[in-house]
């Protein structure tokens, strides 16, 4: 799998074109490639419990609807997927 802007706990987004970088204090677009500073955030799409639909729609547990880049930072059943 390979990882974007968005995907890190860097990224700070300012709207759906851009971005900051937490870290390098950046302008960043989210689909830009990962840098070596990079630190996964608990997104849905990382989450063993969810599963994919759609591109940009699946279930969280079989029942509720998710998106893939959703924030789970907060969310309790949040479990990290093995990566293979």
């Amino acid at each position: 799998m390979e990882y974007n802007c968005k995907d890190c706990r860097f990224y700070l987004p300012v709207d759906v074109f851009r971005g900051l970088c937490k870290l390098e204090k950046t302008t960043i677009t989210p689909d830009d490639p990962a840098c070596k500073e990079f630190d996964r955030q608990p997104k849905c799409k990382f989450c063993t419990y969810y599963t994919a639909e759609k591109e940009f729609l699946g279930k969280c547990m079989g029942n509720k609807l998710a998106s893939p880049d959703l924030n789970a930072s907060k969310c309790v059943d949040f479990t990290w997927m093995q990566l293979s």
